[in-house]
């Protein structure tokens, strides 16, 4: 099992290209099976998340070949079957977003449980609800969806809830279904938008992306196009937050920062701040860090919101920048109960954090942190979390089941080595995968 070994208390400095967006690549890559025709996407990440989607793709028998950095070429010109590898799909969340354009394309799925973080209950209703308005028939077999179609008709669909995958399922469906379709209640990420423009490259009619109401005219056929995957809001929120955290100045290229408005308005209230030059964004060695209280001098409250609110998937990362901040702050997750149960692995190394109740903590800084020898990586964002921490406490840390990193970060230790960190991924059985740099001083 491969661990990270981190020296902290060594500031990061220099010049970072932002990583493609997760979040849409993982759905993009789903839609091209709506053409028989060759996609290629640009600026995909080369994630552990990535390389299951692929292998879930090769398995209904897309043609799939990287050429190039972070370009893909797909062609789904004959799929084999429609069943997803119950295997595969219980690796990865994203899976359940194959069911649109299954439906699309084949007129059924096999849709296995799909996996993903353990952050708490994440249910398909709003799936099934938006699917069915379609024209699907979906029964529960044993632990998976059997999905069926006799053709797919455009409906008004009313979400009861602004799922971010039930869009993007009811999205790719749509586009082939018969008439026009209205989706209420959208979500309106910026993967979300993404999709749509890829969708509107191959000759769907989409309009509305980035709003609550998207609106689709179905079409007979789709064709192939090349796409490009945004920058990923997530991975930028992160390396901020590392800059930060180690004192260090950040030049983030191509970082899209027009999708990062209520990330900036948060992260001030923390006493962060950046500017934007162009479509990078630069993070000076100089920050108040002290919390900014709310009217009559009370607690603010980080709280996770659809978007164009502060993202779920960033509390992890704002949770342990605020232990270095002064001041008080309570973060709410009202939609994970799960998301905040890595908090008692921050309090060993020595942050003020109370866990209030699944959902909510309150966070008390600055606080100096201490390296520990063991601790794990439960989620994606969470391990981020901990690894920033680990980047900004005195001493030595170790950091397992990094593997839940990398599925959502690529190649994170290298980039963060050549910022300066003292960092190196090693084989727990077997000592060091990769020598480790000059300016690394990690003791075996």
């Amino acid at each position: 099992m491969e661990q990270f070994i981190i020296e902290g208390g060594h500031p990061l400095s220099g010049e970072i290209k932002a990583t493609g967006n997760k979040n849409a690549a993982l759905k993009m890559i789903p839609a091209c099976l709506l053409t028989d025709d060759p996609i290629i996407l640009h600026n995909v990440p080369e994630i552990v998340d990535i390389q299951v989607t692929l292998e879930l793709m090769r398995e209904l028998g897309a043609e799939v070949q990287w050429i190039g950095a972070n370009t893909l070429r797909i062609h789904a010109h004959t799929l084999t079957t429609a069943a997803l590898n119950p295997t595969l799909a219980q690796k990865v969340r994203a899976s359940v977003v194959f069911a649109g354009p299954m439906l699309a394309r084949m007129g059924q799925i096999l849709l296995p449980v799909p996996g993903g973080d353990s952050i708490g209950e994440r249910r398909l209703d709003t799936h099934a609800l938006a699917l069915q308005k379609l024209g699907a028939h979906i029964e529960f077999v044993g632990s998976a969806l059997v999905m069926k179609t006799d053709g797919l008709q455009g409906a008004d669909i009313l979400l009861n809830e602004a799922s971010v995958t039930a869009t993007e399922n009811a999205l790719m469906a749509a586009v082939l279904a018969k008439g026009t379709t209205i989706i209420r209640n959208a979500a309106c990420e910026p993967h979300i938008q993404d999709l749509c423009d890829m969708l509107n490259g191959m000759g769907a009619q989409i309009s509305g992306a980035g709003t609550n109401r998207i609106i689709i005219q179905g079409m007979e056929s789709l064709h192939g196009a090349e796409a490009r995957v945004g920058a990923d809001y997530m991975e930028v929120g992160s390396f901020i937050g590392a800059a930060v955290m180690t004192g260090g100045e950040l030049l983030i290229k191509d970082a899209d920062p027009q999708h990062l408005d209520m990330v900036a308005y948060t992260f001030g209230r923390l006493g962060i701040q950046w500017e934007t030059r162009g479509q990078d964004i630069f993070v000076p060695a100089t920050q108040s860090l002290s919390i900014v209280p709310d009217l009559g001098n009370r607690i603010p409250i980080i709280k996770a919101q659809p978007w164009p609110a502060f993202p779920p998937d960033l509390m992890s990362i704002a949770l342990v920048v605020a232990t270095q901040s002064a001041g008080s702050v309570l973060l709410h997750d009202w939609m994970y109960e799960s998301r905040f149960f890595f908090t008692d692995k921050l309090v060993r190394m020595g942050a003020r954090i109370t866990l209030c109740d699944p959902h909510r903590v309150l966070v008390q800084g600055p606080t100096t942190l201490q390296g520990i020898p063991y601790i794990t990586s439960p989620d994606i964002r969470a391990g981020m979390a901990l690894l920033l921490a680990a980047l900004a406490a005195k001493g030595q840390t170790r950091i397992f089941n990094i593997r839940q990193i990398d599925r959502g970060y690529e190649r994170v230790e290298e980039k963060l080595r050549a910022l300066g960190a003292h960092i190196a991924r090693v084989d727990e059985d077997n000592g060091m995968t990769e020598e480790p740099q000059e300016n690394e001083i990690i003791q075996h």
